[in-house]
């Protein structure tokens, strides 16, 4: 199968010997690799181009986003008609690309096609073994993919490419606005990239899920209306058990110490029942104890906006 008329688009910043494997792995043939940098510091703009990608390197007098740097490689993209979209701490597997070039030339409706990405260290630690999880989602038609997905340019372009704006959630926003136009996405049942979390760290895990928090507070903010009702019901979730239910907690406690426990039980009794659902207690665990962050990031998304402020990038490594 010839790669001519594909392109591949890497984002990153600082990755080190993850990036190097991501420049490993590439296949040969392919008709473009760009590689966009936001303000390494760590020789990643001279490894790539010693691999023979063209480097773009992000004005830095400008706030970094993903979103951003996907839109300058759109921008860099010359006669391909799709784009491999990959991060600087992933890696492809073998067969990934002929299997969704195959699925993208059979169906021109689709803009879209995703895989499994799997953690290289799942073992590592819990966050590892949680982002793992998370990457698993239902093989079939999909509302949304991530980071790494091979994408249709022209719908793409259609569409504007991605909200440049955005810190977080850059991927689900960009596929609302595709399936508003026609379009469809798709996640193969076929290994796509190897990704390194590298989160060892409570801290991170914090501040990577208090960065799903802003990002869902947001995506409901963009498309929350009907009939998308993007993110409407992660959000509420955040909120409720994150914010709203703490504080009918405290205030119980000047009415009457055993209504905040019993109010208080629910945190627990919801670990059970989502430990007993999934089978994965610790996933239980970390789901309702997460729901404190992600209000977190949602109120933080929500106090930026009345002061009229963007907040920044939210980096957890």
């Amino acid at each position: 199968m010839s790669l001519e008329r594909l392109a591949i688009v890497i984002i990153g910043r600082n990755e080190g010997a993850r990036f190097l494997a991501c420049l490993e792995a590439l296949p040969e043939g392919v008709g473009q690799v760009i590689y966009v940098d936001s303000g390494s510091t760590d020789g990643s703009i001279e490894a790539a181009r010693e691999h023979g990608a063209e480097v773009v390197d992000l004005d830095r007098g400008q706030p970094f986003t993903a979103a951003r740097a996907r839109n300058a490689g759109i921008a860099r993209i010359a006669g391909a008609e799709w784009v491999q979209f990959l991060d600087g701490d992933c890696a492809l597997r073998e067969g990934w690309i002929e299997a969704a070039l195959a699925r993208l030339q059979g169906d021109e409706g689709l803009a879209v096609v995703c895989g499994r990405r799997r953690e290289r260290f799942p073992e590592a630690s819990v966050f590892n073994r949680l982002c793992d999880a998370e990457w698993d989602t239902p093989i079939g038609p999909a509302l949304a993919c991530g980071g790494d997905a091979m994408m249709r340019v022209s719908a793409l372009r259609a569409v504007d490419g991605y909200n440049g704006g955005l810190i977080a959630g850059e991927e689900p926003e960009l596929c609302v606005r595709l399936r508003a136009a026609g379009w469809r996405i798709e996640r193969l049942d076929a290994e796509m990239t190897w990704h390194d979390a590298a989160m060892t760290r409570f801290g991170q895990w914090w501040t990577r899920t208090k960065r799903a928090g802003h990002a869902f507070a947001e995506g409901a903010a963009l498309h929350g209306a009907p009939p998308e009702r993007h993110w409407v019901r992660e959000t509420r979730r955040a909120l409720l058990w994150g914010a709203v239910l703490p504080l009918v907690i405290l205030t119980a406690l000047f009415v009457s110490p055993w209504l905040a426990l019993v109010l208080a039980l629910a945190y627990p009794a919801q670990v059970v029942r989502l430990g007993l659902r999934d089978g994965d207690w610790q996933r239980a665990f970390f789901n309702v104890l997460g729901k404190f962050a992600e209000a977190q990031g949602a109120l933080g998304y929500y106090l930026s906006r009345l002061r009229g402020r963007k907040q920044g990038l939210v980096e957890y490594k």
